[in-house]
């Protein structure tokens, strides 16, 4: 999995924070890097900022594959049921492998951004290839141009994994490990 941040060398970022009111982050870097690389860094990452309300602070930063599902407990299409938070399926309802139920935040893909809490777990399985969010069905259609068929609970396109960037705006109460997303085995789920 890369992380949003990587730098044509492979140096990542190791953390982010947001300074209050502003576009502008503290960037700590694992190895030092090239001037004109941090420069590029720097305004991809003034660049989302300055997409996010100025009350959102960025806590972690990267970019992973995303798929999509909808469990509205239907049975219907594979539909594992009601989401572990409890809530009913919704558009921004997200699953991941480790992240804390309840954690906020945005992903971005192509120009356009959508907000998503974690609501449920997976991908199961693909989360061993880097597929570490499952975004839902009908946001996964507005961010790719495809439509949403309520009746097979699928997105009408030729795309069932785009690679995502996501920001952290908010670490959710419920069971997970905060920071870079786990594959589903690890059992970072748990708590």
């Amino acid at each position: 999995m890369k992380t949003v941040f990587d730098l044509r060398d492979k140096r990542t970022f190791t953390s982010l924070a947001a300074l209050a009111g502003a576009a502008a982050v503290t960037l700590s870097l694992a190895t030092a890097a090239p001037a004109h690389a941090e420069k590029q860094v720097v305004r991809q990452e003034s660049a989302i900022a300055a997409l996010l309300p100025q009350n959102e602070q960025v806590l972690l930063a990267g970019s992973t594959t995303g798929s999509y599902f909808w469990d509205d407990a239907s049975g219907r299409q594979g539909d594992t049921g009601m989401p572990a938070i409890g809530k009913p399926m919704q558009k921004g309802l997200f699953a991941s492998p480790s992240w804390p139920l309840g954690t906020e935040g945005y992903i971005f893909y192509n120009g356009k951004q959508a907000k998503f809490f974690i609501g449920d777990r997976g991908p199961g399985v693909p989360s061993e290839d880097g597929v570490m969010l499952d975004i839902d069905g009908k946001t996964f259609a507005q961010l790719t141009g495809a439509s949403w068929n309520d009746d097979t609970l699928t997105v009408n396109g030729d795309q069932g994994h785009i690679q995502v960037q996501y920001v952290v705006t908010k670490w959710g109460p419920g069971p997970g490990k905060r920071g870079e997303p786990l594959p589903f085995s690890s059992g970072a789920w748990k708590g």
